[in-house]
Parts: C-alpha cells; structure tokens; sequence
C-alpha cells in the first residue's frame, strides 16, 4: 500500500509564544499558531495583503527546540504534512479541524534592535577614527 503526496512547505510568523506539553507516554509536543502573508495587486493596482493563520505541532526532540527558539513574532519555515482532526461533541455533533504536523522546523534570525543600533555605532566610530 502507499501514501498518497500530504507535503507542505510554509513561511510566516508566530502569532505567540509556543507551547509545550508531554503527552501520556512522556513524549513532548509542542504547538504554536503561524500567521502568513501573502501581497498582490488588488483590482484598482494597489497591493493587497491576505493572511492565514496555521496551527501547527511539533514532536518529540523537535518539540523540544522548537519549544526553546519558539517566541512571539519570531520568523519560521515549516516543512511537514496536513493531518485532518475529527471528533464528536458530548451532544454528537462532528467537528474537524486542520492542523500542520512538522517534520522540519527552520528559525529565521532574530533581529535585536539594540545590537544592531551599537553595531552600528561602532561601525561609525571606527571609521570616524580612520579619517
């Protein structure tokens, strides 16, 4: 038997911070939401903005790092696959929902503006010196 393709790759932002927990078995899993924006031109030529917002998990050692880099506002790229949720309510009633299982989790850099404002500072001190 094979799998049918359930591949997606994702760019975007934490929407807030990450969270973790252990299941039953002591295995950890982490979860987060990730909000991406797509732009481009709207009817009368000025550019749009869309956002959508993922839930996502990690799991085991994954959870673990993506746990400890996973903040607020921090920027990612999720490769992983779409796993469908389903349930019943105590009245009977189904629900399902979307979520996005990670199988690699990338960090972006974090841009501290503090650092770079004395980086810059002492760029310029340095060349004020040479002349």
């Amino acid at each position: 038997m094979n799998n049918n393709l359930n591949s997606i790759l994702i760019e975007g932002n934490l929407v807030r911070d990450a969270e973790i927990k252990a299941t039953p078995r002591g295995t950890q899993v982490c979860k987060f939401s990730l909000a991406s924006n797509r732009f481009y031109k709207g009817a009368d030529a000025k550019i749009e903005q869309e956002v959508s917002y993922f839930e996502v998990e990690t799991w085991g050692k994954l959870a673990e790092s993506t746990y400890s880099q996973g903040k607020k506002g921090r920027g990612l790229r999720v490769v992983g696959r779409i796993k469908q949720n389903r349930w019943q309510d105590e009245e009977g009633k189904n629900h399902s929902r979307i979520i996005i299982v990670a199988e690699h989790v990338e960090f972006k850099p974090e841009f501290h503006k503090e650092e770079a404002v004395a980086q810059a500072e002492e760029s310029y001190a340095e060349e004020a010196m040479a002349y």
